[in-house]
């Protein structure tokens, strides 16, 4: 007995108005709220990695040397400058304060980790280079210490669309 072929959109009538949602709910989503969320969730991740780094510096050493051996640096370099970053990045992303630069330090951290640390674990590095990404191409958004920054020392200048 044959199979019956999948229904087109024409042939489920519900499908059109759901396809027109985005245009109309979604894209009224205002971008701070988007870039505050992706802010909050880095800083989570970074943070919580600079915690757990620092309950036990020993093991932290011991596996930057034998389990992470991130090239160019020796062990002791890479940890200090990898927990420095983890627990200087989250609280300026928090604040939305020099926030591309630090979202470019982490991003720079996430490639590292992702190819010579943890090449494996790439769909999550996938959602954490995205989020960076995403903060380093529109900003912090109007609710960031970077925004309210501009509009201190720039009052009359236009202000870029994400900001």
């Amino acid at each position: 007995m044959p199979t019956k072929p999948p229904a087109l959109i024409a042939d489920r009538p519900w499908i059109a108005p759901l396809l027109a949602l985005p245009p109309r709910w979604f894209g009224a989503i205002p971008y701070a709220l988007v870039a505050l969320v992706a802010r909050i969730a880095l800083a989570q991740v970074f943070w919580s990695s600079a915690q757990t780094h620092l309950s036990n510096w020993d093991t932290t050493l011991y596996l930057f040397a034998n389990t992470y051996q991130v090239p160019l640096l020796s062990s002791d370099a890479a940890a200090t400058l990898a927990v420095a970053l983890e627990v200087t990045a989250p609280p300026l992303l928090l604040l939305g304060l020099a926030t591309r630069l630090a979202a470019l330090a982490l991003f720079g951290m996430t490639l590292v980790i992702e190819i010579f640390v943890y090449p494996a674990a790439w769909p999550t590095h996938i959602q954490w280079a995205g989020l960076l990404l995403l903060l380093m191409a529109q900003g912090a958004g109007t609710l960031s210490a970077d925004a309210l920054i501009r509009r201190r020392l720039c009052p009359d200048a236009s202000a870029p669309q994400h900001e």
